[in-house]
């Protein structure tokens, strides 16, 4: 009976110390400090973007045009769902909307010609009204911080190989069971 106690003891303390680092850990982050626990995602900057001013962001795309203006490079993207690698997927269908991402540094329209695959990490800075076919859409407008344009091999699938099974040039010595004989 005694060499239970200590035992039982032992993990009443330890389960104590558990539950009040786990409220000590709860307290530090409710301390109203500036750390984000959850990112934006692209519908709700798409909903209010002028309430978002500032956020940081990471979205990810398809680029649909590039062009030079007088402040910088409009960089017109087709919002597409970001992997955990940040690379944004290859089904338009997926995609949410479009957006317009600023680089208010010098950047040729000719480094990102239309069908990159970008990832614009930035800070919302409102929305701007442009005609889009016959209708006018309103795009969220991001301040580009970082932009990275995959390369192709980047993000193209690797070619896998097809089982090689029996065909014309199977032969009686490259069978699934043949191995060479030592003296070979």
């Amino acid at each position: 009976m005694s060499d239970r106690l200590p035992a039982r003891t032992l993990l009443s303390t330890v389960a104590l110390l558990v539950t009040l680092t786990g409220c000590a850990s709860t307290q530090e982050a409710g301390d109203g400090s500036d750390v984000q626990t959850q990112a934006l995602t692209f519908l709700q900057v798409k909903a209010a973007p002028d309430s978002l001013k500032g956020q940081a962001v990471v979205f990810g795309g398809h680029v649909l045009t590039a062009r030079r203006l007088k402040d910088g490079t409009r960089i017109e993207i087709l919002q597409l769902p970001l992997d955990r690698s940040t690379r944004p997927g290859y089904d338009l269908t997926q995609s949410q909307g479009r957006f317009i991402a600023l680089q208010r540094e010098f950047l040729d329209p000719a480094t990102l010609p239309p069908g990159t695959r970008v990832t614009v990490t930035g800070e919302v800075s409102g929305s701007i009204t442009l005609p889009l076919d016959e209708t006018d859409y309103t795009y969220p407008v991001i301040d580009i911080k970082q932009l990275h344009a995959w390369a192709r091999s980047e993000y193209v699938a690797p070619y896998i190989y097809p089982y090689m099974g029996p065909g014309p040039y199977w032969g009686p010595y490259w069978g699934p069971f043949w191995r060479p004989w030592p003296y070979w």
